[in-house]
């Protein structure tokens, strides 16, 4: 299936997507997912140098967990919230460059090797990217909700890191990165599991989202935290192309920047993309709210 993708049309339906779901919720359906998200109070996790990990599936389905994020951030007092991103592989070239390193190549070879984000120089892929798009409406809502003045909102930077390959301490910018990090809550955000026909799964082998489903998706989610919980980055690096996990590159950063960290499951709900890929069903990713505590 992957092999099929027209990865600009992609793109493009998927930006087209979230613009239609964004405006569908209109000020009253994003209200309802910020009071939500106001079952969990996480500003602790983030004060102690913990990390919190939200979703970017259909905001339908998911949004109060990004809101969530968003209130924990607020909450905690910062002056600085640090974003690190998934960077999706919208062009052949970067599906091949992540490929080659999944296979063992070395990421210095290819040129997407790296951190982009605003303010840098360098590439500028990021600048496509709808990983934020939710995140960005969350928090410009709740902001307002608020009535905070600039002066009162803390400075959001957005970081997107590509091929860490299993060595993010190698990855150009990470040192500029870190010391941003410093003094700064820090966020990410992750589909750790996409599955079903559309994502290339046999349908004799593609499961449902029902009860049984999800709790199939959450084991693999789990085993994935459990790597990266030992600091083992090349084989979460493994596990997230066996998953079809897209934060291969944001785990391994954020985990390599924080140090030791314990993970867990807070919440776990899911979107249908059948549409999306024009794909029978069952064709599903999971969107899980991941809490990362300091140990």
């Amino acid at each position: 299936m992957e092999e099929d993708l027209d990865r600009d049309q992609l793109q493009q339906d998927i930006h087209a997507l979230y613009r239609r779901e964004h405006a569908e919720l209109g000020e009253a359906g994003t209200l309802a997912h910020l009071e939500r998200g106001e079952q969990w109070d996480l500003a602790d996790t983030l004060r102690r140098g913990g990390v919190l990990v939200f979703p970017h599936a259909g905001v339908k389905d998911c949004g109060y967990q990004i809101a969530a994020c968003v209130q924990a951030c607020l909450d905690s007092g910062a002056e600085r919230v640090v974003v690190i991103s998934v960077l999706h592989a919208f062009t052949h070239e970067m599906e091949m460059a992540r490929r080659r390193v999944a296979a063992g190549g070395d990421p210095a070879d290819e040129p997407f090797w790296g951190i982009q984000g605003p303010g840098l120089d360098g590439r500028q892929e990021w600048r496509g990217d709808h990983a934020l798009m939710s995140w960005r409406h969350f928090w410009q809502a709740e902001v307002r909700r608020r009535g905070l003045a600039d002066g009162q909102v803390p400075q959001v930077i957005e970081r997107y890191p590509y091929l860490a390959g299993g060595k993010p301490g190698e990855l150009p910018g990470i040192d500029a990165l870190a010391r941003l990090v410093e003094d700064a809550v820090v966020v990410s955000t992750a589909d750790p599991f996409h599955h079903g026909i559309g994502y290339g799964t046999p349908p004799e082998d593609a499961f449902p989202p029902d009860e049984a489903g999800l709790a199939r998706a959450r084991s693999v989610v789990e085993a994935g935290i459990r790597i990266l919980e030992r600091g083992d980055y090349w084989g979460y690096n493994r596990h997230c192309v066996e998953a079809k996990s897209d934060a291969r590159d944001a785990g391994q950063v954020f985990r390599y920047l924080r140090g030791p960290l314990c993970g867990r499951v807070l919440d776990l709900t899911y979107s249908d993309a059948a549409e999306l890929y024009q794909a029978q069903r069952p064709t599903w990713v999971a969107a899980p709210l991941v809490e990362w505590c300091r140990v």
